[in-house]
């Protein structure tokens, strides 16, 4: 455009020259111009032309791309070189989409298939309870064939639509379900999503039914086990000796005058002692088995960590120093709190340093330290660790069992009432020991 107004501006400076009678030379210079542009004109437009493909040439469909299906392939009857290496570009272009949807179809499929036939129950949910996936697993716990909103589950339980909505990442909660004559104990798990911007809860469900019966009943066992073997070590002996003072008196009722010696006085004496002795020690067991059950539960508060522990260091200083053992204490922020009762936990810790106090045999560097941290999640952690033998591996699994001790004279309900503590706290308890190098128990809160 701007070459066509350059050379009619020529042109027209050209005629006003000749009509003025202008010198031959200037007007011979500008015709020479005119000349030039114009010669120049028409070449531009010849190879315009020649690089215009033939427009009788079958133009490809491109609509399908639009709709992500590029089934078309691009082809022009023109003999140029430059759209032949267009159309071979584009068809390469063509040939890529329709490789990688292909791929993605290939892999949505391979996906599909994992989420629909894995053992755990998955649903996925958008904010306002529009379900967009629910496998073969979730269906059968629920009972449902599809839903298409997760209100829908009201008829099983509103408690579980309830736990499914409010849910957070990282939640889990365990939810009992009647569904007809069957009792379904599920697992829930949640994990918060963004897909394209929009928000996506996941849930993943198990039937730990079977499980918890199965752990029920080793429970038991365990249980009948310890209290046949606690209970028949005061029975028998109790039985035995009330039998040998029967039997003496017995002897003696059966004369028509007796007269009972010194020494068999004392003896008779001895067993009743005995007897009286075990009576007042299976009792007691009854009280702390009683106890062990019946863990109240805790007035929580916030309370200072370190000087707890400074406390607890303190309580046991007097023994600690005839042990020759060093307690240290270190929190880590020096204000870290915790939400607890604070009597509940200090009958855990209380219970947690005798035990390490206890365990030190004959060594001379002997060291307990009560720290305090915040775990990856920023809740907090009371660590009670000593250098001691350790605890071997096989009874490191059974330590918490109720009246499992390690120590001859323990009543093995020290740890499972810390247990029972630490779970109406909604919190955990748990050892780790490495033999001839101490061992170290965790509260976590």
């Amino acid at each position: 455009m701007t070459r066509l107004i350059i050379f009619t501006v020529t042109l027209f400076f050209f005629g006003w020259l000749v009509a003025k009678g202008s010198s031959f030379i200037l007007i011979l210079c500008v015709g020479a111009g005119v000349a030039f542009q114009l010669m120049r004109f028409g070449h531009v437009t010849q190879e315009h032309e020649t690089t215009t493909p033939n427009s009788n040439a079958p133009l490809p469909d491109l609509s399908s791309i639009s709709f992500d299906e590029p089934t078309q392939s691009f082809k022009s009857a023109s003999e140029d070189v430059n759209v032949k290496h267009h159309c071979s570009r584009m068809n390469e272009a063509y040939s890529s989409a329709k490789m990688a949807r292909r791929e993605r179809d290939s892999d949505y499929q391979f996906f599909r298939n994992i989420v629909q036939h894995v053992g755990i129950g998955l649903l996925t949910f958008k904010k306002d309870g529009a379900v967009q996936i629910i496998n073969s697993a979730a269906r059968r716990l629920l009972r449902v064939n599809q839903i298409q909103n997760i209100t829908e589950l009201n008829y099983a339980s509103p408690t579980l639509v309830e736990s499914f909505q409010k849910l957070k990442t990282g939640g889990r909660e365990l939810i009992r379900l009647k569904i007809g004559d069957d009792t379904v104990q599920l697992s829930v798990f949640a994990i918060e999503l963004t897909l394209r911007g929009e928000e996506i809860k996941l849930i993943s469900m198990s039937n730990i039914q079977s499980e918890l019966e199965e752990k029920e009943m080793e429970a038991w066992q365990n249980l009948v086990r310890v209290l046949t073997h606690e209970i028949m070590n005061s029975v028998t002996p109790i039985s035995s000796l009330a039998g040998t003072v029967e039997e003496e008196l017995q002897q003696q009722l059966q004369k028509d005058s007796f007269e009972i010696k010194r020494d068999e006085l004392e003896d008779m004496h001895l067993s009743l002692q005995t007897i009286s002795r075990r009576s007042a020690g299976l009792i007691k067991f009854v009280k702390e088995f009683r106890n062990l059950t019946q863990v109240p539960q805790p007035r929580l508060s916030e309370i200072a960590i370190n000087p707890l522990l400074e406390e607890m260091a303190m309580l046991h200083k007097k023994e600690l120093s005839d042990r020759g053992i060093t307690i240290t204490v270190k929190t880590d922020p020096p204000q870290l709190t915790a939400l607890a009762d604070k009597y509940m936990i200090e009958q855990v810790l209380i219970n947690l340093i005798k035990n390490a106090i206890q365990a030190f045999e004959e060594q001379t560097d002997k060291k307990i330290e009560l720290s305090a941290y915040t775990s990856d999640k920023g809740r907090p952690i009371i660590s009670i660790t000593d250098n001691g033998p350790g605890i071997d591996p096989e009874a490191l699994e059974k330590i918490f069992i109720p009246f499992f001790s390690t120590k001859k004279t323990g009543s093995g309900i020290g740890l499972s009432l810390s247990r029972q503590i630490m779970r109406v706290h909604e919190g955990r308890i748990t050892a780790k020991s490495t033999v001839g190098e101490g061992t170290e128990f965790l509260l976590r809160f």
